[in-house]
């Protein structure tokens, strides 16, 4: 089968799934399209136009499915191309538009909201990488329809549900790895997401005063992905606890990224967002015992001893995170014979499934 797989904000995350896709469905003759994951609102509305021209030749071949993230504009791409108007589509979304906190988020808009949707329409099939996410799509996409002054079409979202199942990124074998005779002299956490406000930076900055405050000793790994413009918080976390920092950053190699994964002892999430959480994923895959928020996409993977409390207030949040912090110090041992079980999320296990999913999908009757 010959299969078109667009990809149009190529983020980490993204870059990993479809990369998966291709290696672990080899049967398949693949053609991939990738964007760069930079100037978000230019390139949710402009891929299309981007594609259209740059690889116009390209998209006059025959496809037997197309498979899309939630970022293309596939409704404008199926418009202006019409060779792909008819091609069965599967959209998958690892985000989607309504779930991000309102408070300063950059990329939110009507626009970009009610682009999903007519991506979405645009569909045959919908896959989405927790139940978190297809139910806040479900429930925002409604609630936007329904600020329409007239003629609002709230119906549509009952067709989109229809076509909704959920099918989670797969974690690489590689995660698994995991080291067994952990012997770190002071516990060593580990905090591995994006450097933006969505992920909860002042919460971390409170956490880890929380903890001195309790005179808890530890060391920590404060990775993930930068950009040039971050929260400050950062700088004064780093100034305050340079002494305990083990890494800092953006680790590059991938390697020596899941080193850092498997020798940590608990790793943290203090995210305001997460779809599935695939950072905490792979810590846990590697031999991290989790603690985190009970929210987000975390309750569709990680099982309930393992969350805390949330609280729309930091400093509240903040404390619960640092107590099961240290309720896990504790419990360690009985904690590790307890390890969340993702073993159903390896690719060898889960590609029968996208498998299941490309080869049964069919156009929509128009």
């Amino acid at each position: 089968m010959r299969i078109l797989l667009l990809s149009a904000y190529d983020a980490a995350s993204h870059r990993q799934w479809r990369q998966g896709l291709v290696a672990n469905l080899p049967e398949h003759d693949w053609t991939v399209l990738t964007l760069p994951d930079r100037h978000f609102s230019w390139r949710i509305r402009g891929n299309a136009l981007s594609w259209s021209a740059e690889q116009h030749e390209l998209l006059q071949q025959p496809f037997d499915l197309i498979v899309a993230t939630s970022m293309v504009d596939l409704a404008t791409l199926k418009g202006i191309v019409p060779g792909l108007a008819v091609t069965p589509t599967l959209l998958y979304f690892h985000e989607n538009q309504f779930a991000y906190p309102e408070s300063g988020h950059a990329h939110t808009s009507v626009e970009a909201q009610i682009t999903s949707i007519y991506s979405a329409m645009a569909a045959e099939r919908l896959l989405f990488n927790s139940t978190y996410n297809r139910d806040t799509f479900l429930h925002g996409a409604k609630a936007l329809l329904k600020k329409m002054p007239d003629h609002a079409p709230v119906s549509i979202v009952d067709q989109l549900e229809h076509k909704s199942s959920v099918l989670s990124v797969p974690i690489e074998h590689h995660c698994f790895q995991t080291d067994q005779n952990r012997s770190n002299p002071v516990p060593v956490l580990l905090w591995n997401h994006r450097w933006e406000y969505d992920k909860g930076p002042d919460c971390l900055h409170l956490v880890l005063k929380n903890l001195k405050n309790r005179v808890i000793d530890f060391r920590i790994h404060i990775i993930g992905q930068q950009f040039r413009k971050q929260p400050e918080v950062f700088s004064r976390i780093y100034d305050e606890f340079q002494a305990d920092i083990l890494s800092w950053g953006y680790i590059k190699e991938r390697q020596r990224y899941l080193q850092i994964l498997q020798q940590s002892d608990i790793v943290f999430s203090t995210a305001l967002h997460d779809f599935q959480g695939i950072a905490i994923l792979e810590a846990v895959a590697g031999g991290c015992i989790p603690v985190v928020p009970n929210r987000l996409a975390y309750p569709d993977f990680i099982p309930e001893r393992f969350r805390c409390d949330s609280f729309d207030d930091t400093e509240k949040d903040a404390s619960c995170i640092a107590s099961a912090i240290i309720a896990a110090l504790q419990q360690s041992e009985s904690m590790r014979e307890n390890m969340p079980d993702l073993a159903w999320l390896y690719w060898k296990h889960m590609s029968e499934n996208y498998r299941f999913e490309l080869q049964t999908i069919k156009p929509h009757q128009r």
